[in-house]
């Protein structure tokens, strides 16, 4: 099998007698399907599920093949195109691995790439330019706070960030004690913004990070409502302690 293959099969889907649900579908009404298509990528990544993994992409691949025929139709480009300009970009942005440059570290490169984007105009008024504002929060303000410290904006280290956090922790006692709701929901924004900005300084992810906690959370819950049913109770009926204890439990296990 090839990509040829696959174009002509999207080519099919599409045509005269393709099929009319393919037929009918526009770039809006593939959003959905295309973020849904990266976010089940992602959780095969995370349970190293090969096979999962291959699949995933194959889907992913098919949702880009998807927006490329319409674009084809409406004499805009086609999948060609948009593999020749990739192609050009990212030997254009690695001028230390297909040209004469010297960039050793992985700092060096990131600055290169801004520097580069800006001379294409990617960068039009700002540094922050370019974070996408559909982006997860928690993964747009890593970013946008990325690029502020390439040009030295930031802490000097960790333990500065974490006064900061204590900081912003009294703050929103403060507010919660004075019940000032529109307070209360800034402390919270603050307190976030700065847990993104240690999670940058350890070289964590925090939008990963929350997302496999979330998967860690959802499989020791499920493991207590397992055990509910084992015993013969209702999750209502139990006790926090009860719970509790399935809960270690699960930890224990490694679930």
């Amino acid at each position: 099998m090839s990509l040829e293959k696959l174009i002509k099969i999207m080519e099919e889907l599409r045509g005269d007698n393709g099929c009319p649900w393919d037929k009918e579908q526009t770039r809006g009404s593939l959003k959905p399907f295309l973020v849904e298509e990266v976010y089940e990528l992602l959780e095969a990544l995370d349970e190293e599920d090969t096979e999962k993994i291959k699949e995933e992409l194959g889907d992913l691949l098919f949702q880009i093949v998807f927006h490329c025929q319409i674009a084809k139709e409406m004499g805009q480009f086609d999948v060609n195109d948009v593999i020749e300009g990739i192609v050009r970009k990212m030997m254009s942005r690695h001028p230390h691995v297909f040209g004469d440059a010297d960039l050793k570290t992985s700092k060096e490169v990131l600055t290169h790439w801004e520097e580069h984007k800006r001379k294409e105009g990617k960068i039009q008024e700002s540094l922050l330019d370019g974070v996408p504002e559909t982006l997860p929060s928690l993964l747009r303000a890593h970013k946008l706070q990325d690029k502020a410290s390439r040009v030295g904006f930031d802490w000097e280290g960790v333990e500065d960030v974490f006064k900061k956090l204590d900081e912003e922790l009294q703050e929103l006692r403060d507010a919660i004690g004075e019940k000032a709701e529109k307070a209360i929901e800034d402390e919270l924004g603050d307190i976030l913004f700065v847990i993104v900005r240690i999670s940058n300084f350890v070289g964590v992810n925090p939008e990963e990070a929350l997302r496999k906690t979330i998967s860690k959370f959802i499989h020791r819950f499920r493991h207590i409502e397992i055990k509910a049913m084992e015993h013969g109770k209702r999750l209502s009926d139990m006790t926090l302690q009860e719970m509790d204890a399935f809960w270690e439990e699960a930890k224990k296990d490694r679930i």
